[in-house]
């Protein structure tokens, strides 16, 4: 086993793709977990479709390949995309889940348009952008697990500094608003966070998977416990997890690309954290529900025996 784990690392790319992964796992659970707890999971699928037209801008007005830049212009895109949701859901009657699906939609059909223009342009093949739509985690180099690991901190950072203003914020905002909380200011927060996440994970996962990573492992996390500090240390865990997994799996089967796998991986562990949870699983309910029901019908059966024992014994008066 050693020897097999030791054969993989040998080859540094391959060391590079791993570590880049457990970073972005790690660091989109914990901020996941937030979004989660604000029933904000189509969000971070949102940032992620409207990062695609700020990856087409910047390539169009520098016409050079350099991740840098679509980065950049993946993060400005992600927000102006958090302030049309919040301006939509302001200023009209329209809820938020109808505000980010519409912003989905809009910024990945620019998107869309801007790559295929791009594409049959003379610089086009040589752009590479469509790698970014299910990403491509084997061109991953020491610089952008340099990139992973600062945005790692800024996410770790900043989760331990507003820890307590954001559970407020998640479980009860109106009450947070009471104890005169930013809690607009923090919203906004959370979202600029969750947009450096998502931005930090277009290249290993892309632009349509990447949200997984952000809502999975905060749900498998959520099965296990009730604590927030828990359960965002789990959501880090099995995020760190699935990247772990995806590295080793697409590194031992050829033609097998990081980013899917590694949301499948994340997946299996959601599937087997809803069924084995000791407490929100599926079979620990089963369990309870098979011994209250064996309860139920041992309280029943106790019962008639008493009523059939004082029904004799009034026969027996009577007589």
């Amino acid at each position: 086993m050693w020897n097999w784990i030791v054969a993989i690392l040998s080859d540094p790319n391959t060391r590079w793709i791993l570590l880049g992964c457990l970073l972005l796992g790690f660091s989109s659970g914990i901020i996941g977990s937030f979004t989660f707890l604000r029933r904000q999971s189509l969000m971070g699928d949102t940032l992620a479709h409207a990062a695609l037209p700020g990856i087409c801008i910047a390539f169009m007005l520098t016409e050079t390949k350099s991740v840098g830049l679509f980065l950049f212009g993946a993060l400005v895109a992600g927000i102006i995309a958090t302030f049309g949701i919040s301006w939509i859901t302001r200023y009209s009657r329209i809820k938020q889940d109808a505000a980010m699906g519409i912003v989905l939609t809009v910024f990945f059909g620019i998107g869309v348009v801007m790559l295929t223009r791009i594409q049959h342009g003379a610089s086009g093949s040589q752009s590479g952008l469509d790698k970014y739509l299910f990403g491509q985690a084997a061109s991953m180099v020491m610089t952008d697990v340099y990139v992973m690991g600062g945005v790692c901190l800024v996410l770790l950072i900043a989760c331990l500094a507003w820890f307590k203003e954001f559970k407020l914020v998640s479980f009860d905002p109106g009450f947070a608003r009471g104890m005169g909380l930013p809690v607009g200011m923090l919203e906004q927060l959370i979202l600029l966070l969750t947009v450096i996440a998502v931005v930090a994970g277009i290249q290993a996962v892309g632009v349509v998977l990447v949200a997984a990573l952000l809502v999975t492992p905060a749900a498998a996390a959520r099965c296990w416990t009730d604590s927030l500090s828990l359960m965002v240390l789990l959501a880090g865990v099995f995020g760190a997890l699935s990247g772990a997994t995806g590295t080793i799996f697409s590194t031992l089967v050829p033609n097998l690309p990081t980013g899917p796998v590694t949301v499948l991986a994340a997946t299996v562990l959601f599937a087997g954290s809803a069924l084995l949870a000791p407490r929100r699983g599926l079979l620990a309910r089963r369990l309870r529900s098979m011994q209250a029901k064996s309860a139920y019908l041992r309280e029943e059966h106790a019962t008639l025996q008493t009523l059939s024992a004082q029904r004799a014994q009034q026969e027996r008066g009577e007589l």
